[in-house]
């Protein structure tokens, strides 16, 4: 018997072999081609917990699956370094984040490589470093160039504990910060936007890409493309310059329904048309208003609130004068900040209108009406009443009608609404990439040159919050002279949102040390876009979204080419932590591995990893069953290493079959990420060895092909004890420089079984099935049987009752 696996000394062994010899740096000159695997890189926080293994150890083993399919693989490694969490680690414990970042990238990366992954560690990027954000500060001044960066006062989601401006996608369900908990409120600011809204048609093409249909689905919903009509409603206010109220409505059709208008408490108009009587009212409501969050205020669930304003505008169709009134469910950065009331045929203003006494008045009535009050509001088409020349006209028609009208007259416009907002970048923090912008009383606001960058952090900062970023209070950072005039002039000293930093971070792994531009292009032609992406679907609509919008600005600005950064996206599921949520350390629910690695092994952690179930599925995360894959390799170790009995006589057919149709499941599911079932395949396939070896002899050929084939299928998953044993088998070095082993399809292809079939426990029939039927199919063929289906006759379905290659019951009742 072979000496015992002991993966703490062969791990260390190999680990420490791979790195002295370079073995998974990936040369730029490689005529194999090529193939960019990405998995998303790590904040800082500081220790890898078992979220990062989830997500990085099946990245692995795919990455290496493809090297071993003939390609030459990129898989890179940085991490992603500035952010709240270093700041407020500074401000809790007097740590400088750079201090705080720098120790956690240390220990960070030394956990990274006990995983054995293949990262190219020479590509690192740690995106505080100047030598990165200085391309951060290029981009923006190519953006602001293209007027695609700009500045503007702005309500902004603001954290009091935090003290800083969160995006929207920050903002929780609850109207609470993410990071820390606190309710945010509302506060109106200067700040820099990027202008994504002007790619927004493009950013909903998913079509030259692979990408999970949920993902999809919700970048859409977010860009939230609408068609409709722009419509003036008359303002007759005295005293008040202003004639008109823009409204904007995908539902032109209900245009005579009107009976109240609604303003955004934000809105110019608010103060102008209010009557006096009506004005400590109103400026209570606003008050109030400024304190809720936009996700509170857009809360279906809530009562709905508001105020009279006391003035009147009239809608221009119908004649008709309609009461203006203030409510916190009107949004200012939405659409026009106006929106009318038409309560028969919206929910929210039907609901507005019961509580405030206004008319319903029905102008599209629904199948079969009678006339009677609505209980609820009609949102479905129907035929147009009580709409002057468009009565009678089916809703659908009357929008394109009502439309047309509205333009002749001169009254609106057909126009293309989008519920994106444009990017808010600003962020009243210190640990980001300063904004390469100064402000001169006589130039105005001024990009700083290009060859003025990078501007690099001050180190000396009091980290105090004050509701104004730290560099604001730096004197040697914030004064300065105009590039333009000379003269003394102020730095911008809002700093960049962190999003900035993971836009592009995968073009700098190509070059992460080229100085005369972000990336080299000659390697941006070679390797881009990224052929294969792993990470969170937690990302869709903040990095996933923003680094396709930063995407196609380098496309235009000449940098890439292509439409898309990431061809081909899958979504690992989430480990949960024991109280059910995602692990984070935010939440203080993180379980880390480094015990589990210490007694158990890295390959046996991360096999284990991968058998939990379906990675895009994840779940709660326990260690029960880790010893199963510990055995389980114990079991690899002692076949790789046994002497068999052999005999050339011995028929090799029966063990070739077996190898041929393991690996050919074997590389079905490593090719859709079926990690789980793939380590089911090869557990198979070391049972039936265990068995061929204790009823001997076998055929020697036979023999070495079926362990060698096992060993090589392992090595992505198992990295370390696959090298040792293919070492020990006396194989060239290394296994994870051998191909993938090859199947032949004739001695792959499934035995067969008989599967009966029953209705209602009586047999009816037996289908001869392929041994590896799914019981979809199974059972799709037993209800199509002819001499089932008339057992079933018309008498509904229960239950299928189905036994994996014995038996199908059809239950009728």
């Amino acid at each position: 018997m072979a000496d015992r696996y002991s993966p703490r000394e062969i791990e260390r062994k190999w680990q420490e072999r791979w790195e002295r010899d370079g073995l998974y740096r990936t040369p730029d000159d490689d005529p194999r081609p090529k193939f960019y695997f990405l998995t998303m890189l790590p904040y800082t926080s500081g220790d890898l917990h078992i979220g990062h293994w989830y997500a990085m150890a099946p990245s692995d083993a795919a990455a290496r699956y493809r090297r071993m399919r003939g390609y030459n693989v990129l898989f890179p490694m940085g991490f992603d370094a500035f952010g709240l969490p270093a700041e407020n680690a500074a401000i809790k414990h007097g740590i400088h984040p750079k201090k705080w970042t720098y120790d956690n990238i240390e220990r960070m990366r030394g956990q990274l490589k006990t995983m054995g992954a293949m990262f190219d560690w020479s590509r690192e990027v740690i995106t505080c470093d100047p030598e990165y954000y200085k391309w951060n500060q290029w981009f923006f001044l190519k953006m602001y160039e293209r007027g695609l960066a700009y500045r503007a006062l702005a309500p902004a989601n603001w954290c009091p504990s935090c003290q800083t401006v969160l995006a929207n996608e920050q903002v929780l369900p609850d109207g609470t910060c993410e990071r820390c908990g606190t309710p945010v409120t509302r506060r109106d600011l200067e700040q820099w936007f990027f202008r994504i809204t002007a790619y927004a048609d493009e950013l909903l093409d998913h079509s030259k890409i692979q990408w999970p249909e949920p993902v999809v689905v919700m970048q859409k919903n977010w860009i939230g493309r609408s068609e409709g009509v722009e419509i003036a409603f008359a303002l007759e206010v005295p005293g008040v310059d202003e004639k008109e109220i823009r409204v904007f409505t995908t539902r032109p059709d209900t245009i005579y329904g009107v009976t109240f208008m609604v303003l955004a408490p934000e809105h110019p108009l608010v103060p102008k048309i209010t009557a006096p009587e009506r004005r400590r009212e109103v400026e209570e409501y606003i008050e109030l208003a400024r304190r809720e969050t936009e996700v509170q205020r857009l809360s279906t669930a809530r009562e709905k609130t508001g105020v009279f304003t006391g003035a009147y505008c009239r809608n221009l169709l119908s004649g008709e004068l309609v009461p203006i009134f203030i409510a916190d469910y009107a949004l200012m950065w939405y659409g026009t900040g106006a929106v009318m009331g038409v309560p028969a045929h919206d929910q929210r203003d039907f609901e507005f209108a019961q509580k405030f006494g206004l008319p319903v008045k029905v102008v599209v009535a629904p199948p079969g009406w009678d006339g009677s009050p609505l209980e609820e509001a009609y949102e479905g088409p129907g035929t147009m009443v009580d709409s002057g020349p468009f009565t009678g006209m089916p809703s659908e028609e009357g929008k394109g009608a009502v439309a047309r009208y509205v333009e002749e007259k001169g009254w609106g416009r057909r126009r293309v609404m989008y519920r994106m907002r444009d990017w808010l970048i600003s962020r009243q923090r210190y640990w980001g990439t300063p904004i390469p912008i100064v402000y001169c009383d006589e130039c105005g606001t001024v990009p700083v040159p290009e060859d003025q960058l990078p501007i690099v952090l001050p180190e000396d900062v009091d980290f105090r919050p004050t509701g104004e970023s730290p560099l604001a209070r730096h004197e040697g950072f914030v004064n300065t002279a105009c590039p333009r005039c000379g003269r003394p002039a102020r730095r911008e000293t809002d700093t960049m949102d962190t999003f900035m930093d993971s836009n592009w971070y995968f073009m700098r792994y190509l070059s992460p040390h080229y100085d005369q531009g972000p990336f080299d292009p000659e390697l941006g032609r070679k390797w881009l876009p990224v052929d294969q992406y792993t990470g969170g679907a937690e990302h869709a609509v903040m990095h996933l979204l923003y680094a396709r919008f930063f995407w196609k600005v380098c496309r235009d600005l000449g940098l890439v080419q292509g439409d898309e950064p990431f061809l081909r996206l899958f979504n690992q599921g989430q480990i949960l932590g024991p109280d059910g949520q995602r692990m984070s350390k935010s939440r203080g629910n993180v379980v880390a591995p480094d015990e589990q690695v210490e007694r158990w092994g890295t390959d046996t952690f991360r096999c284990y990893l991968m058998f939990l179930g379906p990675w895009e599925h994840g779940g709660p995360f326990t260690f029960q069953g880790i010893q199963g894959i510990w055995r389980w390799l114990n079991r690899i170790w002692n076949v790789a290493l046994a002497t068999p009995r052999t005999d050339e006589a011995a028929d090799p057919l029966p063990l070739r079959k077996l190898l041929h149709r393991a690996i050919q499941r074997a590389t079905d599911d490593m090719e859709k990420f079926r990690f789980n079932t793939l380590i089911a395949t090869l557990m198979e396939l070391t049972n039936s060895l265990t068995r061929a070896l204790q009823e001997g002899p076998v055929h020697p050929r036979a023999w070495e092909e079926a362990v060698d084939s096992l060993l090589l299928m392992l090595a992505p998953l198992a990295p370390h004890i696959a090298e040792e044993l293919w070492e020990r088998r006396g194989r060239p070095y290394s296994v994870h420089q051998q191909s993938w082993p090859s199947y032949d399809p004739e001695l792959a292809r499934p035995e067969e079984v008989t599967l009966v079939v029953q209705v209602n426990g009586r047999l009816r029939d037996r289908l001869t099935v392929p041994a590896d039927i799914s019981e979809e199919e199974a059972k799709q063929l037993a209800l199509g049987s002819e001499r089932v289906r008339p057992h079933i006759g018309e008498r509904p379905v229960r239950r299928i009752i189905y036994v994996p290659g014995k038996l199908v019951n059809i239950v009728v009742g």
